[in-house]
């Protein structure tokens, strides 16, 4: 099946250290719909810097977009979509 969609998830995370866990776990739930993962983080000592995750998502796009809920409902985390369609 066609995807008709390029789906891309951007993460904030701050204090990842801290966050780090819960964010996993999300993330794994997905794990089948994460074709590509790219983690950005600031270079400091400061093990809480904040990062940024991006994803490409693959399958179906309410399935795929249903990771921003979770994701935003996490203390310290913002989500947003970039959806390119492909029609």
């Amino acid at each position: 099946m066609k995807q008709h969609s390029h789906i891309i998830v951007g993460i904030h995370v701050t204090n990842r250290v801290k966050h780090a866990g819960v964010i996993q776990k999300v993330l794994t739930q997905y794990g089948t719909n994460i074709k590509t993962r790219v983690g950005l983080h600031d270079i400091t000592d400061d093990l809480a810097a904040n990062g940024i995750i991006l994803l490409e998502m693959v399958g179906n796009e309410r399935q795929c977009l249903s990771i921003l809920k979770k994701l935003n409902a996490i203390k310290g985390v913002e989500a947003k979509k970039m959806v390119f369609s492909h029609d």
